[in-house]
């Protein structure tokens, strides 16, 4: 079989390619706007670019109505933004900060989630995150115009939070502990139960 998704509507080809490209991890990215105010969303397309130097990618897709996300535009104005990683035991709070609130909502707490302070950007992580990354935007690559166009926004890596007793030696994180949650496609998740490791 073979599909042109050229040819499919905009929603179609989205279930299509996030029922494809699975399992992926959460984005909650955290940012402020000009005036200070907070604002927390998820996103599932998003991965890392490169260790030298340490970028990672987050793709904010516009509405269909064709306006941006308070995300997207949080970070063009500021600069900055945290990518804080999702836990199994946090699904339920992060689906609610995808809801659609009340402009100047504060989702975080409307989540029933806290602030924690962050070094090196203005905004905040969440606190009940295992781990966290604080980033400078290097560039938004805006991949097309109008509803549904990606925007994939590319940070550099400034600092990383980890919880206590994440770092399993000196370079690499307990997976176990860490307890990603990951994105399949619709309301479906996964937790990483099975682990195969190669000789």
């Amino acid at each position: 079989m073979e599909i042109d998704l050229t040819k499919l509507e905009a929603r179609h080809a989205h279930d299509l390619l996030t029922s494809l490209l699975i399992p992926r991890p959460i984005a909650w990215v955290s940012t402020v706007n000009s005036s200070g105010q907070s604002n927390i969303a998820p996103f599932s397309f998003f991965t890392g670019v490169s260790w030298t130097p340490p970028v990672l990618a987050v793709s904010v897709v516009t509405r269909p109505d064709g306006t941006f996300k308070d995300t997207l535009i949080n970070i063009r104005d500021t600069g900055e933004f945290v990518v804080n990683l999702v836990s199994v035991d946090m699904r339920e709070s992060m689906e609610q900060t995808a809801r659609a609130l009340p402009h100047g909502t504060d989702e975080a707490e409307a989540a029933g989630l806290h602030w924690a302070p962050t070094r090196n950007v203005k905004p905040q992580r969440i606190a009940e995150a295992r781990a966290a990354f604080e980033c400078t935007l290097a560039r938004i690559v805006s991949v097309d115009t109008g509803p549904d166009a990606g925007n994939l926004v590319l940070g550099r890596i400034q600092a990383v939070y980890l919880q206590a007793g994440l770092l399993a030696n000196e370079k690499e994180v307990d997976w176990q502990a860490l307890d990603p949650l990951g994105r399949l496609s619709g309301k479906r998740y996964c937790a990483i139960n099975e682990v195969i490791e190669s000789n």
